[in-house]
């Protein structure tokens, strides 16, 4: 069985998107739309995410998934990548970057924050994952306060992704979520301060997008990653925590034109 389960789109030089607890690929529907004309694109799904894979015993970090992702590459033959990772993506996308930085030409890392998680939101986020546990399922009211910590303050309340995640956090069956969904919230929100591992990633090929409203990695969070890298550093206005969905267009630009620059390949006609 394989460790991780992945999409292969497009044809091109190699793109792998990871994407965010909780979600699946459709958080790079638009971005797949744009860069699988260029791209051949990777994306990895996390266990128990669209798939029925536990939560392996050995992962406990994000570099112990970066390590999966890289495994999978080489399964793929892949030498050369470049990487994009939201959330707990970019978690183990810096992470594969430090690991193999011969294989990795380009990294963008979205929404996401290396350091350890506050301790205020930690224990807030294990309390919901205890309660999860006990009763094998997300209760309606927990989901209610879990789903606006994705968007930007003062999304409509019927908005239809907002509507779909919803949706999905309440369909989850009891055995992905005490297999895999549990367990993959405490390693990501128990995970180890790396923020000074960040100073050996290469500031030339990297580039930090976050949302302008990101509730849970708010922007200074950003800010003191790109200080630590000297990397570019891009806000995303009108987006919260899912930037790829709240400002699509704008994303899929920065990403297209990044990869355009760092890969340095000539613009398709």
């Amino acid at each position: 069985m394989p460790v991780l389960t992945h999409h292969d789109i497009g044809s091109g030089f190699p793109i792998v998107l990871g994407g965010s607890y909780l979600w699946n690929r459709n958080m790079w529907e638009p971005q797949i739309e744009l860069l699988s004309r260029r791209y051949r694109l990777i994306i990895p799904e996390l266990p128990g995410h669209d798939n029925d894979l536990p939560l392996s015993a050995a992962l406990t970090t994000p570099a112990c998934l970066a390590r999966d992702v890289g495994r999978l590459l080489d399964s793929l033959g892949i030498r050369q990548c470049a990487v994009a990772g939201l959330s707990v993506g970019g978690m183990w996308a810096a992470e594969l970057a430090l690991q193999r930085p011969e294989q990795i030409r380009s990294l963008i890392l979205m929404d996401t924050f290396l350091g350890a998680e506050p301790e205020a939101s930690r224990q807030r986020y294990f309390g919901m994952l205890d309660m999860i546990e006990r009763l094998g399922y997300i209760p309606e009211a927990m989901a209610e306060q879990i789903v606006p910590l994705f968007f930007r303050p003062g999304i409509a309340g019927d908005d239809p992704i907002r509507m779909r995640f919803l949706q999905r956090l309440l369909s989850w069956r009891r055995e992905r979520l005490l297999n895999a969904v549990v367990p993959l919230g405490r390693l990501i929100f128990g995970r180890p301060d790396r923020l000074l591992a960040l100073k050996d990633l290469d500031p030339e090929t990297t580039l930090i997008l976050s949302g302008e409203q990101d509730l849970p990695r708010p922007l200074t969070e950003a800010q003191q990653m790109a200080r630590i890298i000297g990397c570019r550093l891009q806000s995303i206005p009108d987006a919260g925590h899912v930037a790829t969905l709240e400002n699509p267009a704008f994303v899929s630009v920065q990403l297209d034109a990044w990869l355009q620059r760092s890969l340095s390949l000539a613009p398709s006609c």
